[in-house]
């Protein structure tokens, strides 16, 4: 009932930028908070950044000074500025969004996204 759809991800060099989108469409009420996780190869899914409704951020702390997370409530879109990317940054970077759904009844869903490549190399 609620599809979240990235985008912007892409193959930069070291010291580059990126900047991801993620959508959220559907029987949305509400979006609670979003964030961005990641994942690489051979490792857990961790927290990059998660922002709230009134647009507090909070970031990881390998990510801290060099990605900045913001949203457009209206348009129901994350966004994450990703800047002086390192090689260590490379993952499949995950949308996520906490959703009051409107569908007859009200209730909170979590919804992810399918991922968007990074790959920082030189």
């Amino acid at each position: 009932q609620v599809q979240l759809v990235e985008s912007g991800g892409g193959l930069v060099q070291p010291g580059g930028s990126l900047r991801l989108s993620c959508g959220a469409s559907g029987s949305i009420f509400s979006i609670n908070h979003m964030g961005w996780y990641r994942q690489a190869p051979g490792k857990e899914r961790e927290l990059v950044a998660v922002i709230t409704s009134g647009g507090s951020g909070n970031y990881g702390d390998s990510v801290k000074g060099r990605f900045t997370i913001s949203r457009d409530n209206a348009k129901n879109t994350v966004y994450l500025q990703m800047n002086s990317l390192k090689p260590e940054d490379t993952a499949v970077y995950y949308c996520n969004a906490n959703v009051r759904v409107n569908s007859g009844y009200s209730y909170n869903a979590n919804y992810w996204g399918q991922g968007t490549q990074v790959t920082v190399s030189s």
